[in-house]
């Protein structure tokens, strides 16, 4: 195991940490096997959010005998500092534990700090002094937010989308919190589904020893590759530099990230998904894209409001509509 320390925290982490995300769409007992093999296998980092629907819950029920030897790490997209102590209170409850490692603030669109309106922050030191959180952090898609939060010294750690895909302005903020000690927590490593190859990624974030990615997992398969990365850390080899150079140059400028954070969609587009199906289709098997399911679903674009809603949350300035219907164009001539 290759396990380092996550900036003032202290947590001695193993590089390969685990993103709770997918396994929402788990049966109880598959993802519970899933958790026990990551920690037998050497993973120490579990990463989940209230808003993950029944993550937690999963968390809780595979992993509350073996909480010694494991990290929590939750978030909350609480509005209000109330808010906050209840969802706090229901994840502990779902977590099967007294206390949280890294309770982090889930993508709030401004930096709570102390005194504010909100409350949040003065919430979080609270249940902090009350022995429930050990580090208050921040996870975040806004640069300017991200940024705000870096300077103003009150964080642990920051959460952000980082993978070999990322530009200048992500770096910098690598950069930016080894400087202040500040633990950088990597999400979508695989740029949500774009990066193929578990060990290319992997071998990129070895290249960045203060960097936590926190892979999404579902599948054995997906484990597997992660696993064997904790046994035996991924070399940045020749052939993996030209997989990262081929894919940094494929996937320039504007394409959808799959974030979500436009979502929901008012008439009930999948946008996540559908915005960037022209690059799954030449990146993934092209048949499970065009089943019926998702022939329905893209077909959903036709009846887009251009009501800019998904636009105006994007974190990364995409015109949505613009994208969906080049999407949509593209996608039927795979059909044809």
């Amino acid at each position: 195991m290759a396990t380092f320390r996550l900036g003032k925290t202290e947590l001695m982490v193993e590089k390969q940490g685990f993103g709770c995300l997918p396994i929402q769409r788990c049966t109880k007992e598959e993802a519970a096997a899933l958790l026990r093999r990551a920690v037998d296998g050497g993973m120490n980092y579990f990463d989940s959010a209230r808003g993950y629907s029944d993550s937690e819950e999963k968390i809780g029920y595979a992993l509350h005998d073996v909480r010694d030897r494991i990290y929590l790490a939750t978030k909350s997209h609480a509005q209000t500092g109330k808010e906050l102590t209840a969802h706090l209170e229901t994840s502990l409850r779902n977590l099967q534990t007294d206390h949280i490692d890294v309770y982090q603030f889930h993508n709030p669109a401004f930096c709570p700090k102390p005194g504010g309106e909100d409350g949040l922050y003065d919430a979080a030191l609270k249940a902090q002094q009350e022995g429930k959180i050990r580090f208050i952090s921040i996870t975040n898609h806004r640069l300017s937010v991200a940024h705000e939060a870096i300077d103003s010294g009150l964080y642990a750690t920051l959460q952000f989308p980082f993978s070999y895909l990322s530009g200048p302005q992500e770096m910098e903020l690598v950069e930016k919190c080894r400087k202040t000690d500040m633990g950088f927590i990597a999400m979508k490593g695989m740029a949500g589904g774009l990066i193929q190859d578990g060990y290319t990624a992997s071998a990129f974030m070895e290249t960045q020893p203060d960097v936590l990615p926190i892979w999404g997992v579902q599948r054995d398969r997906e484990l597997d590759q992660f696993l064997e990365c904790v046994k035996h850390p991924a070399a940045m080899t020749q052939e993996r530099r030209a997989t990262i150079e081929r894919d940094r140059k494929e996937l320039t400028g504007d394409f959808c990230r799959g974030c979500g954070y436009c979502m929901p969609c008012p008439v009930g587009i999948e946008i996540n998904n559908c915005a960037r199906m022209s690059l799954m289709l030449r990146r993934a098997p092209t048949s499970q894209w065009l089943s019926p399911e998702w022939q329905e679903k893209m077909e959903m674009i036709r009846n887009c409001l251009h009501c800019g809603r998904c636009a105006s949350k994007c974190p990364y300035g995409l015109n949505t509509p613009k994208l969906l219907q080049a999407n949509y164009e593209d996608y039927q001539t795979f059909l044809k």
